[in-house]
């Protein structure tokens, strides 16, 4: 299992049956702004610190360097986030 770490907040470990990052977060209760759950408009973007995501399918919402839509990733390392 890959582990999850919100910065100052909470840490998790994403299980496979999590569809998305995003399920995982609110699988804890973890408050995310989010509109799409497909990464077409780019309200749930955060933050990446450290570690890899893959994304189900290729973000069409602008998406800059250190960043990700937890909407349409999955961490395929230890990852650490921080949320707006």
């Amino acid at each position: 299992m890959v582990k999850v770490v919100v910065k100052d907040v909470l840490s998790l470990e994403f299980e496979p049956e999590q569809r998305t990052l995003l399920d995982a977060l609110e699988a804890k209760q973890q408050q995310v702004n989010y509109q799409c759950r497909e990464g077409y408009c780019g309200a749930c973007r955060c933050k990446l610190l450290s570690g890899s995501v893959s994304y189900l399918n290729e973000p069409l919402a602008f998406v800059r360097k250190g960043e990700i839509l937890p909407c349409c990733s999955i961490p395929i390392t230890d990852i650490e986030i921080e949320l707006p």
